[in-house]
């Protein structure tokens, strides 16, 4: 959890290498997945760059690839995963691949030629054989019928008149596509002008057209041929060409992977640039200090894998540019990284909240949603992800909804598992309590009192034997008419309490911004002024809470401190703002304790003068400062030059090698270089902003009782309304309506209930942490640490196929 505290610190590198190590140099790289480079050439058109030759070959082997899968797909060859990726091949293994790939394509190519012109033989001579069989078949069929007068008029003898002046009647056969068959007969009809007796039949069997792989039915036409020799051909073509289309398919995941890192290397080495001799490639990239020793292996195993005399060098320079923020994940903190990041990526070296959220994400997500029934089922939903994960991840599934649920597994793990906790302590499950520790209440009254009466009051002093309930609320109030009253007030207060104290935590938190970042007098000019008027207005309002729970008592002697003159805490915190009073009733105190007004006028006060602190202190403190910096400062000044950038061999980093001096880089929010008006204007909204966000952000923490109320009444509601209709009747129809009951009691509660409302929570949760907590510490101006590593490039690649 330490590296989640705030980024890794992270050094801006400069690799010398040279150009016959580059290739195998970056590799190791990409294997290692430490480096994000910088492009040196911003100003170079992409087809300009040393290496867009060897990109184009790249191009041109995916493409060899892609039609030799989309053949394999298109016979149905099944594609074995990679169970190990395998490395980027080596210059020489290159050559042998490309001309691999370009064997493969012509065989393929020629196959799938020759299979075409056989299939087109094929159909031509299947054609010309139902031709002739149709033909013979209306022949005989005419003959059977016997000719009209107008055909034996027409059929008549050659040497006749009546043939010499009308013509003889003769006969073509062939085959039409069925849809070209009305086109096909007013053709006809125009050329003949009517005089034309056409037949046509229905082929018994499709034929294939052997261009586009599509089933048509045809109509009569032409002559015949043999079959047999070509249907053997046809045959043994098809066998060969599954053969090799499965021996591809072996190696074809390989293939692709091996050709996308190598188009990946190339399109890193176009970041790199030429020294001034031509012999050396130069290149950046912001690189973790601690795996500073892995990239120096890396470019040792580069330059010994192929061959290289010459070792490549690293050498750290100093920058005044912001580095990326990178914060190292597992399973478990990745999720809540990423609503970290949704919201903005962490400004270097700042206080990443992510490492709280952990805790208080599932925690304020639990206080809305708390129910033990419920909870019980997302905590069993997201151990099951958990416990299947790694078969769950091997499976690509496109489905959106399902990704975001199992890449946020451990999150709902975590939520049903704190739901379970606050539903214990709200006794609540499936909107039902449990008596498991025995009720504190007691019945004061005889069966016949009890028999005759719809309700009955229960008097603290008689009823409540004054030891509270083990763990949560009495069971007792399941069935008091005053229940919701009860909870609407216990869960209120209970949402401010943690709302104070959670932006009280993030105000804290800015602390340690304050102190790494060296801006150590914004702790006196604005945390202290800040957590001061937060504390002295609404954490004193939280211990009027407390004591108000802890002073009054159904069993005090006197009668201000009893509950019917217990004052209002939220009527004390207005009248605390306005100076004002408002006459208790007779016996009552309207304060709950001595000199508390006095108390309350100086918080108050001391409240409002910290609002001229958190104005005026630090653009004040920030003019006098940069005075003195100017009063210091020479009146001609040259600058230095840095000199990191000369090479200098450094064969192991672990070992006295140096390494970039641990400076803090300037924070997202940090002023000091700004005009003084701008720095007045920024720190009047900063403290407008803050004033006025004590209150609405406390008010905002009022969802917390909201949601959570409204899932208790929903639940309660879902019971009365669904479940309670099967368990009216005792008999056996009782126990059939019970049944169907059941069915939509429990469809609705898992899509109403654990999934809608769920759903909600979460999103209050996220603004709650977002808004309310973050706001008082987190700048999130910063940009992530993209680093070259195959892994990534692979599953992008992968979704994008997808």
């Amino acid at each position: 959890m330490g590296a989640m505290f705030r980024s890794e610190e992270m050094a801006l590198c400069q690799l010398f290498i040279q150009p016959e190590a580059a290739y195998t140099s970056v590799s190791e790289l990409g294997e290692a997945g430490s480096v994000q480079f910088r492009d040196l050439n911003p100003d170079v058109n992409a087809f300009q760059r040393k290496f867009v030759n060897e990109v184009r070959r790249c191009d041109e082997m995916e493409r060899k690839l892609r039609y030799i899968e989309a053949e394999v797909h298109k016979d149905g060859v099944h594609i074995p995963a990679v169970k190990e990726a395998p490395r980027a091949p080596n210059p020489r293994e290159i050559i042998d691949l490309e001309a691999h790939l370009e064997k493969t394509e012509n065989e393929i190519l020629e196959l799938s030629h020759n299979a075409v012109n056989l299939k087109q033989n094929y159909l031509e001579l299947t054609e010309l054989r139902h031709v002739l069989e149709k033909t013979e078949a209306f022949f005989i069929a005419q003959e059977e019928i016997g000719m009209d007068s107008m055909t034996k008029s027409l059929i008549s003898d050659e040497t006749g008149q009546q043939a010499a002046t009308r013509g003889r009647l003769g006969f073509v056969a062939g085959v039409v596509n069925r849809e070209r068959v009305p086109a096909f007969e007013r053709m006809l009809w125009r050329i003949s002008r009517g005089n034309v007796f056409l037949r046509r039949a229905e082929l018994d069997k499709p034929l294939e057209d052997p261009a586009t792989v599509s089933v048509y039915c045809n109509k009569v036409d032409i002559c015949f041929s043999s079959l047999r020799c070509l249907s053997c051909v046809l045959n043994q073509t098809s066998d060969h060409r599954q053969r090799v289309l499965a021996s591809v398919a072996k190696e074809l995941a390989s293939w692709t992977i091996m050709v996308r890192k190598m188009k990946a290397i190339y399109h890193t080495l176009n970041l790199f640039n030429m020294d001034v001799t031509k012999k050396c490639l130069i290149g950046e990239c912001w690189v973790p200090t601690q795996d500073l020793p892995n990239v120096q292996k890396a470019l040792a195993d580069g330059s010994n894998a192929c061959g290289s005399s010459i070792p490549s060098f690293l050498n750290c320079i100093e920058t005044d540019e912001e580095p990326p923020t990178f914060n190292r994940t597992n399973r478990f903190t990745r999720g809540f990284q990423n609503l970290i990041d949704s919201y903005g990526v962490a400004s270097y070296r700042e206080c990443n909240p992510a490492l709280y959220t952990t805790i208080t994400f599932p925690f304020l997500f639990a206080v809305m949603f708390g129910d033990l029934g419920h909870g019980c089922i997302m905590a069993l939903f997201g151990a099951w992800m958990v416990c299947k994960e790694v078969s769950l991840g091997a499976k690509k599934s496109n489905n959106e909804i399902w990704n975001i649920f199992f890449a946020g597994r451990y999150i709902i793990l975590l939520m049903g598992c704190f739901s379970m906790y606050t539903g214990l302590v709200y006794n609540d499950i499936f909107s039902k309590s449990m008596n498991i520790f025995g009720s504190s209440w007691s019945i004061p009254y005889d069966n016949d009192t009890m028999e005759h009466n719809a309700a009955l009051t229960l008097d603290p002093k008689d009823a409540y034997n004054n030891n509270p309930y083990f763990i949560g609320i009495d069971p007792v109030w399941q069935s008091a008419d005053n229940k919701i009253i009860f909870l609407n007030s216990y869960k209120m207060k209970l949402s401010i309490i943690f709302g104070v104290l959670h932006m009280i935590f993030g105000v804290c938190m800015s602390v340690v911004n304050y102190n790494f970042f060296r801006r150590r007098y914004s702790i006196v000019l604005e945390f202290l002024p800040q957590v001061i008027f937060l504390c002295l207005l609404f954490l004193y309002m939280v211990f009027m809470m407390f004591y108000k729970w802890v002073a009054y008592s159904a069993f005090s002697d006197e009668q201000a401190y009893t509950p019917g003159c217990a004052p209002s805490v939220l009527i004390l915190f207005i009248n605390m703002m306005l100076f004002s009073s408002t006459p208790p009733p007779e016996g009552c105190n309207e304060y709950m304790f001595e000199a508390q007004a006095s108390i309350q006028r100086v918080f108050v006060l001391i409240a409002l003068c910290c609002i001229p602190v958190m104005l005026l202190g630090k653009p004040l403190y920030l003019l006098a400062a940069g005075k003195k910096k100017k009063e210091a400062k020479p009146e001609h000044s040259n600058g230095s030059v840095n000199p990191g950038i000369e090479m200098q061999e450094q064969t192991d980093i672990g070992d006295g090698a140096p390494k970039p001096e641990a400076k803090p880089a300037a924070s997202g929010h940090d002023h000091e270089d700004e005009p003084f008006s701008e720095i007045m204007i920024h720190q009047a909204i900063h403290t407008i902003e803050y004033v006025l966000s004590t209150i609405s952000h406390t008010a905002s923490y009022l969802r917390l009782w909201a949601l959570s109320l409204a899932h208790a009444e929903l639940s309660e509601v879902l019971w009365n309304m669904v479940l309670t209709f099967g368990l009216k009747d005792h008999d056996y129809i009782g126990g059939i309506k019970l049944y169907v009951a059941f069915c939509f009691w429990a469809l609705f509660t898992l899509a109403i209930l654990v999934m809608m409302e769920g759903l909600s929570a979460f999103l209050h949760t996220l603004r709650l942490h977002w808004v309310e907590f973050m706001s008082k510490f987190y700048s999130g101006l910063g940009y992530i640490f993209q680093p070259f590593c195959f892994k990534t490039i692979l599953e992008q690649e992968e979704n994008k196929d997808d």
